[in-house]
């Protein structure tokens, strides 16, 4: 057992209302720069969708994450041969049009227009050409036309649906979209440091964030084709490619990352997670109906005593065991099981994690009054949101975990509902605890974490201490160090 800390992710796919705050958050502070103009390192999608850019989804096209090998995975998109015959031109970068052009405005027209009849407008240009264009599409094109057949019909997840439901989703009585945020998920397994020929992209590793050597970087662009997530995008003013940081200089001073911090809907958990890094390779290369059970058995027991020691004799802080045992990601993804990762599929081992999207608040109108009737919250098998479509977002196509999931989630709020309205049955809802699993001490736990939890609940952000990993680069001695000092001794940039 090698165990190794990595900060983690959990977003609650229930509460976001797609007010894209984060999102500005984010352009605001990291990349309002020139060359940096599409680059969104936080976006929000809608679902059913394409996405951003334009089907990232689809490996076929993008060749990005891994293949499972007969042993240890292969990268999708090209073995070291091929990657040298490729060097000076990567044939499966995404286009232009896949992101879209960036543009600004000719502000100037405001002011020297000639006098008129008709007030004078900003006319679009591009901010790559400084031509004049058409604007055709951008980062969030999707969220004015969510479900509906333009971007619903070509998301690559409806394969999975049949022929009923997919014509169920485009009904209009039944339209339905949730939101998508997304990050990088600062992978355990990244494509990206895979596919690098430079060497440029690595894991830090005393916390697992993944950034950019930006001295490194020759701009091959091989990390943006191996990305399955898409989430690596190139600076073509500096000529190097850049990603999300996780916002680790904020992280250092006991800050949330921009993007967790403005968030309206308070969907956001941080929190640190320890995991065996000797089993790495082992998970990425399970058959697919094993990799979300697989991943989770990857993730350590904060509270065990032998994974304790282990992680002390394996240059892991107390401190930061301690801010493990805190970790509300911890408490979602291995103790409740609520969260799953995005496209499993694709081998990185992603560490964030997503609750899937409820399904809405069932109602109806008769005699022009609404009604919720007897099911306030619907029932799973009624559910708008397509189990099966959540599957093969979230767990392969195993509908089994979403069910799961969504039968707890339902638990939570019945219970909470039996005990704050009354409206609902006492033997109901001890009924669906038993089904989901769950109990009342949990169901409180739950409803805590998900529905009132302050900022200290939500982040459990860990101490960096990143004086003590720099000196334990920059001088050998330390390596040796006192047995019970508990610093990171041996540090491990990547694999």
């Amino acid at each position: 057992m090698n165990v190794r800390a990595q900060v983690s992710m959990v977003f609650n796919l229930d509460k976001c209302s797609g007010c894209h705050t984060c999102s500005i958050a984010c352009k605001n502070l990291w990349t309002s720069r020139r060359g940096t103009e599409y680059m969104w390192w936080n976006n929000v999608e809608t679902k059913p969708g394409t996405g951003y850019p334009t089907l990232w989804e689809d490996q076929e096209k993008h060749m990005g994450g891994w293949l499972k090998g007969k042993g240890s995975p292969k990268l999708r998109l090209q073995a070291k041969a091929e990657t040298l015959a490729n060097i000076f031109f990567n044939p499966r970068l995404p286009a232009m049009n896949d992101y879209y052009e960036p543009w600004t405005y000719h502000y100037e027209d405001l002011f020297t227009a000639p006098e008129g009849d008709d007030l004078p407008v900003a006319v679009p240009i591009s901010a790559v050409t400084g031509k004049r264009i058409d604007i055709e599409a951008g980062p969030n094109w999707d969220d004015d036309l969510g479900g509906s057949a333009i971007y619903a019909a070509n998301d690559p997840n409806n394969k999975a649906l049949s022929e009923e439901e997919r014509r169920q989703i485009f009904e209009l009585e039944r339209m339905v979209l949730f939101y998508l945020p997304r990050i990088c998920n600062h992978c355990l397994n990244p494509g990206c440091v895979g596919a690098c020929p430079a060497g440029a992209i690595y894991k830090r590793g005393e916390d697992g964030i993944v950034l950019v050597s930006q001295d490194k970087c020759r701009a091959w662009r091989m990390c943006i084709s191996g990305c399955p997530y898409k989430k690596v995008y190139y600076n073509w003013a500096t000529g190097k490619s850049e990603k999300c940081i996780l916002c680790y200089p904020r992280q250092e001073t006991g800050q949330a990352p921009a993007c967790f911090h403005s968030c309206v809907g308070r969907i956001r958990y941080l929190g640190i997670l320890l995991y065996d890094a000797d089993r790495v390779s082992e998970i990425s290369a399970l058959p697919d109906n094993e990799l979300v059970e697989g991943q989770r058995s990857l993730i350590l027991d904060p509270f065990d005593k032998d994974v304790i020691r282990k992680a002390e004799e394996d240059g892991i802080h107390n401190q930061t065991i301690t801010a493990a045992q805190n970790s509300p990601v911890y408490k979602y993804v291995k103790k409740w099981k609520l969260a799953l990762p995005l496209h499993p599929e694709f081998r990185t081992l992603p560490m964030l994690f997503y609750v899937p999207s409820l399904l809405p608040v069932m109602a109806s109108v008769r005699n022009g009054l609404y009604e919720l009737g007897n099911e306030f919250f619907g029932t799973q098998e009624r559910s708008r949101v397509s189990s099966r479509y959540l599957a093969s977002l979230f767990s392969v196509g195993d509908e089994a975990e979403v069910v799961a999931v969504n039968r707890k989630l339902l638990a939570v709020r019945m219970c909470k509902r039996a005990q704050t309205v009354g409206d609902v049955d006492k033997a109901k809802s001890n009924r669906m605890m038993g089904e989901a699993g769950t109990n009342p001490e949990e169901v409180e736990e739950i409803y805590q974490m998900t529905s009132l939890a302050a900022f200290e609940g939500r982040f459990a952000i860990p101490p960096f201490m990143r004086e003590m990993a720099i000196e334990s680069v920059e001088d050998p001695s330390v390596h040796k160090g006192d047995a019970g000092s508990g610093y990171l001794r041996k540090p491990k940039r990547g694999w």
